[in-house]
């Protein structure tokens, strides 16, 4: 069994009397895709959120290549390998695809943003940048202005910049949202290949998705894990079908 890459353990925050994540454990390993499940408001948001920096734990440990970093900020989180997306699109519409990758692959510098000529003129962010718009199958569209392209196509864009910073963990947060059948299904073909050379956390609602995809799945329900393990024994858990699927049905 590899060694994971990212463990958290005990992880916990608080907002006033509300505990969003409560004790949460989770390892990601390198070359396997962790899907997480849970109703709205089971803390699927608030774990990426404690994962990624952007929140930082009540209480709790997170270890990166078994180093501590649960009190970084997420710019240093980048630097060390944590690429992350979200759920609303984070481009630049007015630049074109290669200058937003351009600029992503800067931020992984000590001054990401002395000035966009510096970006222009870096060889090593034009070859990340580069390196990221091929992994994410956009590569023939370097020229094109990311405001003019589809929904789906803004999808891949975000995950491209994310790639452009090199990162071994990818926290990506509902990628498959709003798109149609065509988008979704390039989108679960890069995902697959990513998975190979990369660590995942994939939050989804698309259960088709993430049956398909998912090496293990974690479910949360009220800001606890219910249950953990490969898609088989989700799929047959009773407690996952009572909590989230709201039947006892098996999911088809």
């Amino acid at each position: 069994m590899a060694e994971p890459v990212l463990v958290a353990r005990g992880l916990t925050r608080r907002f006033g009397g509300l505990t969003a994540c409560d004790g949460v454990a989770i390892a990601l390993e390198h070359g396997q895709l962790h899907a997480l499940l849970g109703p709205n408001g089971a803390g699927k948001s608030t774990l990426i959120n404690l994962l990624s920096g952007d929140l930082k734990p009540t209480s709790g440990s997170i270890l990166l290549g078994g180093a501590e970093i649960a009190a970084m900020p997420p710019d240093r989180r980048s630097r060390l390998g944590i690429g992350r997306s979200y759920q609303k699109t984070n481009i630049f519409p007015a630049f074109t695809v290669f200058e937003n990758a351009r600029l992503a692959a800067q931020s992984r510098d000590p001054r990401p943003f002395a000035l966009a000529s510096d970006a222009a003129r870096n060889p090593i962010a034009r070859a990340r940048a580069m390196k990221g718009l091929e992994l994410a199958g956009l590569a023939e569209h370097t020229e094109r202005q990311a405001g003019a392209l589809s929904h789906g196509e803004q999808r891949q864009l975000e995950i491209a910049m994310v790639l452009a910073t090199e990162p071994g963990v990818l926290l990506l947060d509902e990628p498959l949202a709003g798109m149609g059948a065509e988008e979704s299904a390039r989108m679960v073909a890069l995902l697959r290949r990513l998975a190979r050379d990369h660590a995942i956390l994939l939050v989804e609602h698309d259960m088709d998705a993430v049956f398909a995809l998912a090496d293990v799945i974690t479910v949360m329900v009220n800001g606890q894990v219910l249950e953990s393990g490969p898609p088989a024994r989700i799929r047959a858990s009773a407690n996952v079908r009572r909590a989230y699927l709201g039947h006892d049905d098996d999911h088809g």
